[in-house]
């Protein structure tokens, strides 16, 4: 139940400027060298309810990559076309304890299984089984549903983005190509056309508000509220929730479920996404990241959001 106080335009931007000097405390994202540009002062927040009140607060329209928030979109897209059964003989959705780009953790836990589809090496696999021949073809799926979830046609990849992180994503080909010598992705897969669609997919450009309107879809099970019909099953919504809340923040999840209480999904891009069901989306925006490349000032931000509201679902 959401407690007694009510979020207004004032106490949401007094809750942002209080936020936004801590992004001091982190750095932008340096081994993707276009995110490392970003100014990392910035901090934006939008908040939509199910009655379609929109509240917005500084950086709330920069366009930024929505980079691991994709993985909620990614695994959405697999579970739509393959049942959870096949997809766990490729990757469960245990915790981590790991960065979300480990190595290690692929070669001595879970049977070679990436423990989770919000980590790179378990979206990757994810990907693979979504349907598609081509780069382009997977790519259009993920965008399709992004734009269909935040209400907004003109969606697109930012190129510049993508050709930076093919340019130098050597961690992930490692992660695909490990993958591919223990039997996770099939002998006949064309790796680099995969991690073709992955860095693209990693490269949609959205903003606060967007991210805002993809939680309140998956707040609300799976339906639009702009004209009500079902984006995705109510089954599927669950599970992207469920997942995201033990293993959306990577090493941090459990903080994040003790102080937040919400299902959350972050980015290396700066975005944070966060779900309180049946309420409310919320969508920030701070690209300073901290040690597990979790927005320092947007996590505090959510956190302070969180308790105002008294929306923890525990």
């Amino acid at each position: 139940m959401m407690g007694q106080n009510t979020m207004t335009q004032q106490k949401l931007n007094a809750l942002l400027k209080e936020c936004q000097p801590l992004y001091q405390r982190g750095a932008t994202a340096d081994y993707i060298p276009i995110l490392q540009n970003v100014d990392p002062s910035l901090l934006g927040a939008c908040l939509t309810t199910d009655t379609e009140l929109c509240l917005t607060a500084g950086a709330f329209d920069y366009p930024f990559s929505i980079q691991s928030i994709v993985k909620v979109i990614i695994f959405a897209s697999c579970l739509m076309e393959n049942d959870l059964d096949a997809i766990s003989r490729k990757v469960s959705v245990e915790p981590t304890s790991d960065r979300f780009n480990s190595i290690k953790s692929l070669e001595l836990n879970n049977g070679n299984r990436p423990l989770n589809p919000m980590i790179n090496a378990g979206a990757i696999a994810c990907l693979s089984l979504v349907k598609g021949d081509r780069a382009q073809e997977k790519v259009e799926k993920i965008r399709s549903l992004i734009s269909r979830m935040a209400g907004r046609e003109d969606i697109r990849v930012n190129m510049d983005i993508f050709q930076s992180e093919k340019q130098t994503g050597y961690r992930n080909r490692a992660l695909a190509y490990y993958m591919q010598s223990t039997g996770i992705l099939s002998p006949d897969q064309d790796v680099e056309m995969l991690l073709d669609a992955y860095f693209q997919a990693c490269s949609i450009s959205v903003t606060c508000v967007d991210l805002a309107r993809i939680a309140l879809v998956l707040a609300e099970n799976g339906i639009s509220r702009q004209d009500g019909a079902e984006i995705l099953p109510k089954q599927i919504a669950r599970i992207l929730k469920a997942t995201m809340m033990i293993c959306g923040m990577y090493n941090e999840s459990g903080h994040v479920a003790v102080h937040i209480g919400l299902p959350t999904k972050s980015g290396v891009g700066g975005g944070i996404l966060s779900v309180v069901p049946e309420k409310m989306g919320i969508g920030i925006f701070g690209p300073a990241l901290d040690g597990a490349g979790n927005s320092v000032a947007g996590l505090a931000l959510l956190e302070k959001i969180s308790r105002y509201l008294d929306v923890s679902i525990f």
